[in-house]
């Protein structure tokens, strides 16, 4: 469901070019957050690596203690 309103906000945005600047900016920042994140060595966001193959695995959305 939280993919499907980030879709419909990003086909909302995309149809103005203040919208199309908020976008970009937010992919550059969520992009840097990334990266960061990656040289500390941490996951990003949202992914955790499965130990008995390294796949990559979808966090279960919801409040983080």
């Amino acid at each position: 469901m939280k993919n499907f309103l980030k879709a419909v906000v990003a086909r909302r945005l995309v149809r103005t070019p203040i919208g199309l600047a908020i976008l970009a900016a937010g992919w550059f920042m969520g992009r840097r957050r990334r990266q960061r994140a990656l040289r500390r060595g941490e996951e990003p966001d949202g992914v955790r690596r499965d130990d008995s193959r390294g796949r990559a695995v979808p966090v279960r959305s919801g409040r983080r203690r």
